[in-house]
């Protein structure tokens, strides 16, 4: 019974202090403490885990397999957990032509195709930006399963992409 009132303070501390106002017990996690240091000698745990921090991205771009061109260009994100926000400055040059679209496109693996995910509104260089993801879209990111794709005139399917990967 003491183990059971250790374990709901030790939840409860950390669903309050990560800013979760609810609970499903109605033990105050001050008693539960208090009897669990009589008993117990391992001391409780009464942080939360902290905050996920924000995640750094990069992507290099290239001809797509298959595509002759020049084109060459960079891309780097900041995605901030919390709330979901990816910040993006994708630059690029040499392409064929100017660019008619250009989008994250995913879930997908190297080297395979997936629909857009994030449509740029300009895809002209220099492209900055901020979308919100879903937490699916941030897992599939952050597991390196988005990439950015350049499309031109000449080239339709995309001129330039490459694979997004947190950066080391």
């Amino acid at each position: 019974m003491i183990k059971a009132h250790w374990i709901a303070a030790v939840a409860l501390a950390g669903a309050l202090a990560a800013g979760c106002g609810e609970s499903t017990t109605e033990t105050p996690a001050t008693e539960a403490t208090t009897e669990t240091a009589a008993t117990t000698p391992e001391p409780a745990v009464t942080e939360a885990a902290p905050a996920a921090e924000m995640q750094t991205l990069a992507a290099t771009l290239g001809p797509s397999e298959g595509v002759t061109s020049d084109g060459t260009g960079t891309a780097s994100f900041t995605f901030t957990p919390e709330t979901g926000a990816l910040d993006y400055t994708i630059t690029y040059e040499g392409l064929t032509g100017p660019a008619v679209a250009a989008h994250i496109h995913g879930p997908a693996e190297p080297g395979e195709n997936a629909p857009p995910v994030v449509p740029f509104a300009d895809p002209a260089s220099p492209i900055t930006g901020t979308a919100t993801l879903t937490p699916e879209q941030a897992t599939e990111l952050l597991a390196g399963k988005y990439y950015v794709n350049v499309h031109t005139a000449a080239n339709p399917g995309g001129e330039i992409r490459g694979q997004i990967m947190v950066a080391p």
